[in-house]
């Protein structure tokens, strides 16, 4: 987490170490287009009402083979029913809480995971796509087999040590329990600690898989669970606590932001972790990069120095403001030839024109002497006439 260090158990490495990590360049599927997954058909073969008019009955074991429903119509994800559950009617519904047994197979069936009770929040990404995706097809009661391309589970990071890089998964599923989430308002201090914390954790495990889009959905989950109203009462410690990890959340959020450009949503995340902590030096660390990728060195390089000042030992700090510095000499420098130019004069080095004092209708001095001498002249002339006279 890169506001706190957190035990090796916790299962996601410090956001610091992973800093530098480059935005994936493959484009991951957009799935918000798809119809329900309710609405989705099979892929040849007869629906399975008609495998229960055959003779089929809850509970029961699937005698003939069933043909495999592609889940997303790309391949990649495909459902088969072992053991028929309860009628479409019982399926989960996203937002509740399910409980399923689990097992995870390699293609070499290697088991890799078994969970006789596994339980998550259904549609909020708690686990592997794959398997959020295909209990939402599940009836109670019902056993399924569902094989899942890497990319919809451990992806090209792999889970060491047991899962390798882009490894396809077979998983046997049997949905248990289906039940309506527990009310937020309800909950204790100690009880919405705990879940913000499981929201933030999976947050950290897709930002550790480059996933930023997920690490944003599941961080946002966790604040909502964080600012949601409660009718019961915190105690201080407790309350110190949320704010903690809301604080993570947000300088997490803001990190996942930064990866995929979204500078104006992250310079927003690191602002209200600066309302909270001004001296937070991740979030001022990240406001300075937010600011000079937008341009505007002027106001980032004085936040990088407040950053550097609380921890004058930070490489990264140290690095980051010597280049913004530079950034901004040549900045200056740009902008001082442009004005130049507007002004008419484009060159530095040019040799300097004299300026002429005098207008192009002024008259020379020499002339001007002369003309006064012949007046003065003429003058003189006529008073001596008339004293003749």
């Amino acid at each position: 987490d890169p506001s706190c260090p957190e035990p090796a158990e916790a299962g996601a490495a410090q956001l610091d170490s992973v800093e530098d990590f480059e935005v994936l360049e493959e484009d991951e599927d957009d799935l918000s287009e798809l119809p329900p997954l309710e609405d989705v058909g099979r892929a040849r073969g007869p629906p399975r009402e008609d495998a229960r008019s055959s003779g089929q009955v809850s509970g029961e074991a699937v005698e003939d083979p069933q043909e495999w429903l592609d889940v997303l119509g790309n391949g990649l994800l495909k459902k088969k029913t072992l053991v028929a559950g309860q009628g479409a009617e019982s399926r989960p519904r996203k937002g509740q809480e399910v409980t399923v047994r689990l097992k995870a197979t390699l293609e070499d069936g290697s088991v890799v995971e078994e969970n006789p009770g596994l339980t998550f929040t259904l549609g909020d990404c708690d686990v592997l796509q794959a398997l959020d995706l295909c209990v939402q097809l599940l009836e109670m009661g019902e056993t399924a087999l569902i094989t899942s391309d890497a990319k919809y589970c451990y992806g090209t990071q792999g889970r060491s040590p047991d899962i390798p890089p882009n490894a396809a998964l077979t998983l046997e599923v049997e949905l248990l329990e289906a039940r309506d989430a527990p009310d937020l308002e309800l909950l204790s201090g100690k009880e919405k600690i705990g879940l913000a914390n499981r929201k933030r954790e999976r947050g950290n495990f897709y930002y550790q898989q480059a996933d930023y889009v997920l690490a944003i959905n599941s961080y946002d989950i966790a604040l909502k669970v964080i600012s949601s109203s409660s009718k019961v009462d915190f105690s201080p410690d407790e309350e110190a606590e949320l704010l903690d990890v809301k604080v993570k959340c947000l300088n997490n959020l803001a990190a996942s932001q930064l990866k995929l450009d979204h500078y104006e949503a992250a310079l927003k995340s690191c602002n209200l972790v600066l309302e909270h902590q001004p001296g937070n030096i991740k979030a001022l660390f990240r406001k300075g990069k937010v600011l000079a990728q937008q341009g505007e060195y002027r106001e980032a390089i004085p936040i990088l120095k407040a950053a550097l000042k609380l921890e004058p030992s930070n490489k990264t700090i140290h690095a980051e403001l010597s280049k913004l510095v530079k950034k901004h000499a040549d900045q200056k420098t740009v902008e001082t030839e442009m004005y130049r130019k507007m002004l008419g004069n484009p060159s530095a080095g040019s040799a300097p024109v004299k300026c002429k004092d005098k207008l192009p209708w002024s008259i020379p001095w020499k002339w001007l002497f002369g003309a006064t001498a012949i007046a003065l002249g003429g003058v003189a002339l006529s008073v001596v006439i008339a004293a003749r006279n």
